[in-house]
This record gives C-alpha cells, structure tokens and sequence, in this order.
C-alpha cells in the first residue's frame, strides 16, 4: 500500500464517519436549541425536558435516514474489504 492509497482509505473513512453522524447531531444540536430557547422563555429549567427532546429527534432522524445511512456505511464497508484484498495479492 503506497501513501497514497492510505491517504484515500483515511479520507473515505472520515467522509463517511461525517456522513452517518452529521444528520445525528444536527437534529439533536436543534432540538437543543429549540428546547432552550423556549426554557429560557418559560423559565423552566428541567434538565430532563432538554434530554428527552433529544432523546426523540435522534431517534426522529434515525428512523427517516437510518435505511439510507446504514446503506452507506455497508457500501464504505464492501470498498474497505475489497481494499484489503488489493494489498494483499
């Protein structure tokens, strides 16, 4: 394996690895923010609100873009074992 070929291996790995996760904590960084925001306008400071509300968009977002991501994780796996079969032989 040349240094180039590693290169593109560790950029396909963290393309993917923003990919899968980026929509995740998208979702929960907005319902956090939404959830504070009306906190902050309520003055109600439950902690527990904040972390079911995350709880539910994480969940949300993994239920509509889970089929789709998990597609895409098996995909870069498949590249990945055919890469280790190239450097072998």
């Amino acid at each position: 394996m040349n240094p180039d070929q590693a290169i593109t291996l560790v950029s396909a790995l963290f393309r993917t690895t923003l990919f899968v996760t980026g929509p995740i904590l998208a979702g929960a960084l907005l319902a956090g923010v939404l959830v504070g925001i009306l906190q902050t306008a309520t003055q109600v400071n439950e902690a527990s609100i904040s972390f079911l509300v995350k709880v539910c968009a994480v969940l949300a977002v993994g239920v509509v873009l889970g089929p789709q991501l998990g597609s895409y994780v098996v995909h870069y796996t498949r590249e990945s074992f055919e890469g280790i079969a190239q450097v072998v032989h």
